[in-house]
């Protein structure tokens, strides 16, 4: 029911928003602070759940069910991703079908790794779009977003948190699950899926063309909001980092950055002129 509440973790919730967002297919390889993402989704059966060999193979999957038409997600930790970023960057080039969210967890501090990485380059790298929530509520909405930009722009998209959110938890508020309206079914396009050379010199193109879109649209996007409070201090953020200023600084004002790649350039600017004193 649309009206049902829950505490639930930010895993819990990014596995509430797949269900909510009409994933049919989900397949991850385990690794905290991510783990707890395939485990909970297991017990929604409207999605077809799976636990791969290493995270390249789990990416695969997942991109064999978007070429069908299927929205899909794969999950890992951010370490994992290095594994899979094989398959990643071709994935860039194809684009999809149906929606396709690559969910990586970053464990700043490394409570549970063994080193630290910042998630958010591979998009710079592969020049696809990065989302981050800040808390669970949002974490459930975000992936519906992200679904939502990934079959508008036919890109993959990254989805990030962090151990913080991951873990934590806050109040999530139910909805209804919707259907995607694509059918099921894989057509064969040589040009647009299978990349050798020829293929994806061209791909390449459309790459470029799609990430000129997707700034214009960091520019629009709600996911991206000014709040102005006092002008005397202004603060850049993003996922957990924007929940610590707020506590810290209840009185500054704030750039939140729901996706925070693209960089919405201007939007910046713009936020930069209102404030005395800004941080990043």
């Amino acid at each position: 029911m649309a009206t049902d509440k829950k505490l639930m973790s930010g895993n819990q919730a990014i596995a509430r928003g797949a269900f909510e967002a009409g994933v049919k297919f989900a397949s991850g390889y385990p690794g905290t602070p991510s783990t707890e993402i395939l485990e909970t989704i297991v017990q929604y059966k409207e999605i077809y759940s799976e636990w791969a060999s290493n995270e390249k193979t789990a990416l695969e999957a997942s991109m064999g069910a978007c070429f069908a038409g299927a929205r899909s997600i794969t999950t890992m930790k951010h370490v994992g991703l290095n594994v899979a970023a094989d398959a990643l960057m071709t994935l860039a080039y194809t684009g999809v079908k149906g929606g396709m969210v690559i969910i990586v967890a970053d464990d700043p501090a490394m409570h549970s790794s063994q080193n630290e990485q910042d998630t958010r380059h591979y998009g710079r790298f592969a020049k696809i779009p990065v989302l981050e929530p800040s808390d669970s509520m949002e974490a459930k909405e975000m992936i519906k977003n992200a679904m939502d930009i990934s079959e508008k722009f036919d890109t993959p998209v990254i989805f990030r948190t962090i151990t913080r959110v991951s873990h934590g938890e806050s109040l999530v508020t139910f909805s209804e699950r919707k259907e995607s309206s694509l059918s099921l079914s894989f057509d064969k396009q040589n040009a647009k899926y299978v990349m050798i050379p020829a293929y994806a010199k061209k791909r390449h193109t459309v790459v470029e063309d799609r990430f000129k879109k997707l700034k214009g649209f960091a520019e629009e996007t709600p996911l991206n909001q000014i709040e102005m409070n006092s002008p005397e201090i202004g603060i850049i953020t993003s996922s957990i980092a924007y929940q610590y200023c707020k506590e810290a600084f209840p009185e500054a004002s704030y750039l939140k950055l729901g996706m925070s790649w693209p960089l919405p350039d201007k939007k910046i600017i713009e936020f930069s002129k209102k404030v005395k004193k800004l941080y990043v």
